[in-house]
């Protein structure tokens, strides 16, 4: 059971949901390039201009680790990294838990495609980052956990991004919120679990719901939170939800 971090996180992000699973499942937690415990000797810029790069290396981890049909955990951007994976390595993983993905963040007028942000607004977003990668981290944080009267998940969430580092965070913003991935939604050989928060500023509930109906085999639970990292601020629903979802479906 591979668990794998959003943006600006680390593997620690999982602390309170891979330990639910160790009884059952060989769990497998590390750091994508430039966050955590990452070696930042190995970035590549042109390697991890596309979301491609990053799911190079977890097919290249997963296949040093010997997995197969395993259960990839993504969150966020890591959601559709594990989909890349899996049609990179097909065999790798036989069931992918989404936690809030999002295939494009930019809204698409031409098609009706709700993404959350227009182009404008993730412009600004990723000049303000450029300019000044501690002020945006104290600034975004918040907002992207939600949970205004627990402040402390958003302290530790600008904590965990201040430890980035800060040019490969920048080009990690720019290559998550300017990806289009919903073509690769098609053809996706696995069944899958998309975990949605009710209020989520980031993947709002629309995109959940999208990329729901994109998988050919796949079952949706909207969770009673809010934020965008429920691996932090609602553990215990997020573990019910990926522990529903590997018993499979129930008859009767």
């Amino acid at each position: 059971m591979v668990f794998a971090h959003g943006f600006g996180c680390d593997q620690n992000m999982w602390r309170n949901v891979a330990p639910a699973f160790e009884d059952r499942y060989r769990t497998v937690l590390f750091d994508h390039i430039g966050a955590g415990g990452s070696d930042l000797s190995a970035y590549d810029p042109g390697k991890y201009a596309s979301l491609n790069g990053y799911a190079d290396d977890v097919v290249e981890l997963c296949r040093a680790l010997g997995v197969r049909g395993g259960v990839f955990v993504g969150h966020s951007v890591s959601a559709m990294i594990g989909i890349l994976a899996l049609k990179k390595a097909p065999g790798l993983f036989d069931s992918l838990v989404l936690v809030c993905p999002s295939p494009r963040y930019i809204d698409d007028a031409a098609s009706g495609y709700v993404g959350g942000f227009d182009q404008l607004q993730v412009e600004e977003l990723l000049d303000f980052l450029d300019s000044n990668h501690m002020g945006w981290s104290q600034a975004i944080a918040p907002t992207i956990m939600g949970n205004a009267d627990r402040p402390e998940l958003g302290e530790e969430l600008a904590n965990s991004f201040c430890r980035t580092d800060p040019d490969i965070a920048k080009q990690f913003a720019r290559t998550t919120f300017l990806s289009d991935n919903r073509a690769d939604l098609q053809g996706v050989a696995a069944r899958c679990l998309v975990i949605q928060c009710a209020e989520d500023v980031i993947a709002p509930r629309e995109v959940g719901e999208y990329v729901h109906r994109k998988l050919t085999d796949s079952e949706l639970v909207l969770l009673d939170a809010t934020g965008h990292c429920p691996n932090l601020s609602a553990p215990k629903e997020t573990i019910a939800a990926i522990e529903g979802f590997l018993r499979g479906p129930q008859l009767g």
